[in-house]
């Protein structure tokens, strides 16, 4: 089959299957020869943050000249985005074949009564198979939705879990409650693995500690006031890890959200487990430093964000960061922010809070071009209820960014935010993945 069709096979898998247990994701798992047994598994959960995480760990991992497999989701642009192998999108050709090899083992589990895998488990089969075949060293997963009944969750003995920030978010699947919501991320934890974790919450925290207390798995707790900013500019923010380790050591991240130095802080801290005594920590710096993950406050143009944020709490995470920015670098104007949500999203509180924390000088609004996309007039309508800033609505993305670019004119800053599907369709818009 030809890459356009072997993609196509792929979207429409949703139409005829359904999420599966886990003793089904390991059938299908063992008939594809139970790939990466024996490797060394890094597995990821939490609300936010798991892949800024996932890219932090990789870079150093890279850094320390391993192979590394990364499986990741969402996609921005293009499916192959999902698997990595050291530090790249699988290629087309390869893609292919892997595909291949996976939809036959499908085919043998219908032919045999068992459900065709689900969207989520033929790309996670996939990508373990691809990193097996290429012989990786470290493998990367991060979950896709949850953890205790994720398809990630398959994988029996990972070398270490790592838990990111819990919010709500998934409510309708996950529970309504922080508390559920973390005992739901916990369960990637295993019998004596350590897992390291975002401390920030302690209703979370309490859940994680317990959860591993239960298992034998020994915790590590990053918490905020172990994390000290030293610099926040208009390109990066320089921060210390107070800790026996390094106090003394600034690191930088990338980005202006200031979520990334907690997603960057637990990275390091998984890394200083996974390499002991012969991690030369200072190494790693300028290693941080450059790492860019896409759509998370990452500047595509000059004076243009796209954030991923997409829940109430990433956008409490990044108004917090335009606060800190304006603290820092005095004030933005103009400040615009060319929003859209999808359907299942809270995005009332979203806007609510958006324009109550960001003040920003106009708000534009568009519909993603995906079938769970909101509807513009609805995010318009709310938008105005909470804000009197102008608020312009249009009828495609494209005409939005072009609205959005205007307003923000040459001195200003534009956010695109409120959805990964926006981010993604954007980048397509101005010139694709890596734009």
């Amino acid at each position: 089959m030809k890459y356009e069709e072997v993609v196509r096979y792929i979207e429409d898998i949703p139409k005829f299957t359904k999420k599966h247990t886990l003793l089904h994701t390991r059938e299908f798992m063992r008939r594809l020869g139970n790939p990466c047994q024996g490797r060394k598994v890094l597995h990821v959960a939490g609300t936010n943050g798991k892949g800024s995480v996932c890219a932090y760990m990789q870079a150093i991992l890279l850094f320390e000249g391993k192979r590394v497999g990364f499986f990741t989701s969402p996609h921005l642009v293009k499916l192959n985005e999902r698997i990595r192998i050291n530090g790249k999108d699988i290629d087309d050709d390869t893609f292919c074949r892997i595909f291949a090899k996976v939809r036959q083992v499908a085919e043998e589990l219908e032919k045999e009564g068992m459900e065709h895998p689900s969207y989520f488990e033929f790309l996670y089969g996939m990508g373990m198979l691809a990193f097996e075949e290429n012989d990786a060293e470290y493998i990367v997963l991060e979950t896709g939705l949850g953890g205790r009944l994720d398809a990630t969750n398959s994988f029996e003995h990972p070398f270490l879990s790592v838990i990111t920030s819990i919010g709500l978010d998934h409510t309708e699947i996950l529970g309504d409650t922080i508390e559920k919501i973390a005992g739901e991320k916990a369960g990637i934890i295993k019998k004596g693995v350590p897992v390291f974790f975002d401390g920030s919450d302690e209703r979370s925290s309490r859940v994680i500690e317990e959860t591993a207390e239960n298992v034998e798995a020994p915790w590590y707790k990053m918490e905020k006031d172990a994390l000290k900013i030293q610099e926040i500019t208009d390109k990066h923010i320089a921060f210390s890890i107070l800790d026996e380790y390094d106090s003394n050591t600034v690191w930088q991240v990338a980005s202006t959200g200031i979520y990334q130095v907690m997603n960057a802080a637990l990275a390091i801290r998984a890394m200083r487990y996974t390499f002991g005594d012969k991690a030369e920590i200072c190494k790693w710096q300028k290693v941080v430093a450059s790492v860019k993950w896409q759509g998370r406050m990452e500047e595509v143009l000059p004076g243009v964000i796209f954030d991923g944020a997409h829940n109430l709490a990433a956008i409490r995470e990044f108004t917090k960061s335009i606060r800190l920015q304006r603290e820092a670098e005095g004030e933005i104007h103009p400040l615009i922010i060319l929003f859209s949500a999808v359907a299942d999203k809270d995005y009332s509180h979203m806007i609510e809070l958006l324009c109550r924390e960001s003040k920003a000088d106009a708000y534009v609004i568009a519909k993603v071009d995906n079938k769970r996309g909101a509807q513009a007039d609805t995010l318009a309508a709310l938008f105005r209820k909470y804000t009197d800033r102008p608020v312009y609505r249009e009828d495609t993305l494209a005409d939005a960014f072009t609205r959005a670019l205007n307003e923000k004119g040459s001195e200003g800053k534009l956010y695109c935010l409120g959805s990964l599907y926006l981010v993604g369709e954007l980048k397509e818009l101005i010139g694709g993945e890596d734009a």
